[in-house]
């Protein structure tokens, strides 16, 4: 798996998922995790920007983003937030504030196509996000290996949540 993983995508080269260009004067630009940056319609969006934009806001405790997989742009933006606990549950006023806020920070590419409101999000024992689970959520695909998490009742949680979620679409 590991040679399968970080040797075979460039042969002779270690993948290490950062991204770089290299600029006309030969500099080397690191652009951050390429498993981290989304393709909306053409636009290179970081999902650490929009997770930025959305703990801006007040009302947000926490957040992550994710691209799930879009016939007409490619990637969608999807948000899973935690709600401060004066902001209560997070009713579709909530979420539609939350998309025109983001749009605001950054521009209207940037508004999520649906954000979701979660108690916890899936973390390693570590403290990393398990991004791959909520974009295993975020396609409707059947979760993956859970075993690294701290709680893997979170999923359930997640889950069982999205029936009744604060999802919202345009």
């Amino acid at each position: 798996r590991y040679r399968d993983t970080y040797w075979s995508r460039f042969p002779g080269m270690y993948f290490a998922g950062d991204g770089a260009k290299k600029d006309e004067d030969g500099d080397l630009w690191l652009l951050g995790r390429v498993d981290d940056v989304m393709n909306i319609s053409g636009h290179r969006m970081s999902t650490t920007e929009i997770e930025s934009a959305l703990v801006s806001h007040p009302k947000v405790a926490e957040a992550a983003v994710v691209g799930a997989t879009d016939e007409t742009t490619g990637q969608a933006i999807v948000a899973f937030v935690i709600l401060r606990g004066e902001a209560g549950n997070g009713g579709p006023d909530v979420v539609q504030e939350l998309r025109t806020h983001v749009a605001k920070e950054i521009g209207a590419i940037a508004k999520p196509r649906q954000i979701m409101v979660v108690q916890e999000l899936p973390k390693t024992r570590s403290g990393k996000i398990m991004r791959r689970l909520l974009r295993d959520i975020a396609e409707n695909r059947e979760l993956g290996d859970v075993t690294t998490l701290t709680d893997s009742s979170v999923m359930n949680l997640i889950k069982d949540n999205l029936a009744s979620s604060s999802a919202s679409e345009d």
